[in-house]
């Protein structure tokens, strides 16, 4: 059976526009290094994808060889479901970025990152709804949901998807889009990539010549009063001014409050509206200023290295308030290493107004998305491990009484399925006869936990 499976690949390998490679090889050792440190057994082989056609030889020969299969874009999953141990789809080298700018689209190919497509974007004056940070693939942050600094204004990643380019679980090419393949479209609009891979999508771009923008530091010693200020203060912030809360280790290890607002309005406005956020204790840095939104995205960049191993955990609450506040300040005084952080993400303004059974996406009702994250270095023990993975478990579970359900799916681990459920909500039912429609082996079961459970189908 091995010299079967090997005579395949090897036909595979010359079918490849990008070949194959192995264990020891540049390439494989390229398209594995990933965000977070891959751990267990690693990939037999990496299949380099430039086209479509690639893409559906490299399904079809997994599926004749009946090996795993992954697919590896911006590679920034903390699960690290880019790669199996069978045949790794590497669609990375398809980053292609083209504008229409009279039409205001961006056709993104399946690999893309946000950087990709922001320095296409940026000298035109436009700008394209991504996640927090740069390198993360725009793919799956788009398929998932994606949260980030212009979600008031603009809505998820999703909201701007207009088409998607995908290749199926039984090797088909299709485009979903409104009025063609219409249960796949809206099911790729939160579903993330259980029904195939996306080989380019199209999407909708915002004219945004900058953006203001920037860090605001405060002491930790005054968590309590920044927050239950910041806290006071959104309920009068416009759509437009869109802040990323988060309790970090600062340059010292010693934790901060940081928020980093950003405003996607009218020019010459956003000082007056972030002005209230300088106010709420101890300023101890300030860098806010008129920028390219590409440029606003790079604060984060030094912080996402490849190869570190991290657990992360999430929950959504209805606001970032009094009982919250006190929760966010004991778990971060408690945490274990300045590899220690918990971030918000805000949902409110244009994502709200979406109904809910527009897309697949469940919780279209204004709220905080949280994550818990945990950093080790490079080379944990054992030990190290766990003390990182308790703590951002046992934080996620404090906030379990003011918790909505669920969590946000891009985020839950692989054995989170009953809490993917919850966080569909209205449309599981749809979402697991889409999934039994288009997928029906589960080929893609590497890709956001999606139920195909008794419970979830008697959901329809």
């Amino acid at each position: 059976m091995t010299d079967l499976i090997e005579r395949k690949l090897l036909r595979l390998a010359g079918k490849l526009s990008g070949g194959l490679s192995r264990p020891g090889q540049q390439p494989y050792a390229a398209a594995t290094a990933i965000w977070a440190k891959p751990v267990g057994s690693m990939p037999r082989v990496v299949a380099h994808c430039r086209t479509p056609e690639d893409v559906r030889a490299a399904i079809l020969t997994a599926r004749d060889c009946e090996l795993p299969l992954s697919v590896r874009g911006g590679g920034h999953d903390w699960a690290g479901r880019a790669l199996c141990e069978g045949l790794v789809i590497d669609v990375s080298g398809m980053n292609g970025v083209a504008v229409d700018t009279l039409g205001r689209i961006a056709r993104v190919a399946g690999g893309a990152r946000a950087s990709d497509v922001l320095t296409v974007t940026d000298p035109l004056g436009l700008a394209a709804v991504t996640g927090s940070c740069s390198p993360v693939g725009m793919a799956g942050l788009t398929l998932g949901g994606g949260y980030g600094p212009l979600i008031g204004r603009f809505g998820l990643a999703l909201d701007n998807l207009l088409v998607a380019e995908i290749v199926l679980a039984d090797g088909r090419i299709v485009t979903a889009q409104h009025g063609r393949d219409e249960d796949l479209f809206w099911a790729l609009r939160g579903g993330g990539g259980n029904f195939g891979v996306v080989t380019a999508m199209h999407i909708r771009l915002h004219e945004l010549p900058n953006v203001v923008s920037g860090m605001l530091v405060y002491p930790f010693s005054e968590a309590r009063t920044v927050l239950r200020r910041y806290a006071e203060a959104v309920s009068a912030m416009p759509d437009e001014l869109t802040v990323q809360v988060g309790a970090v280790a600062g340059p010292d290890g010693v934790p901060v409050i940081m928020l980093v607002p950003t405003w996607s309005g009218r020019q010459g406005q956003g000082d007056k509206h972030i002005a209230p956020l300088l106010e709420l204790g101890t300023l101890l840095l300030n860098t806010v200023d008129a920028v390219r939104y590409g440029t606003s995205l790079s604060a984060f960049d030094p912080h996402i290295v490849n190869g570190q191993r991290v657990f992360m955990e999430t929950c959504s609450l209805p606001a970032l308030d009094g009982a919250s506040v006190d929760l966010l300040v004991e778990a971060m005084a408690k945490a274990v290493s300045p590899g220690c952080a918990i971030v918000s993400h805000e949902f409110r303004g244009a994502a709200s107004r979406v109904p809910v059974e527009a897309t697949a996406f469940g919780l279209r009702r204004d709220h905080v998305m949280i994550e818990f994250i945990a950093s080790c270095s490079d080379r944990p023990d054992r030990s190290e491990e766990r003390r990182h993975q308790r703590w951002a478990r046992d934080t996620r579970h404090a906030f379990d009484a003011i918790a909505l359900p669920g969590g946000y799916p891009n985020l839950l681990g692989p054995d989170d399925a009953d809490r993917a459920a919850e966080s569909f909500g209205p449309n599981v039912g749809r979402l697991a006869r889409v999934k039994r429609l288009y997928d029906p082996e589960n080929v893609f079961r590497s890709a956001i936990p999606l139920p195909l459970s008794r419970r979830a189908i008697a959901a329809e």
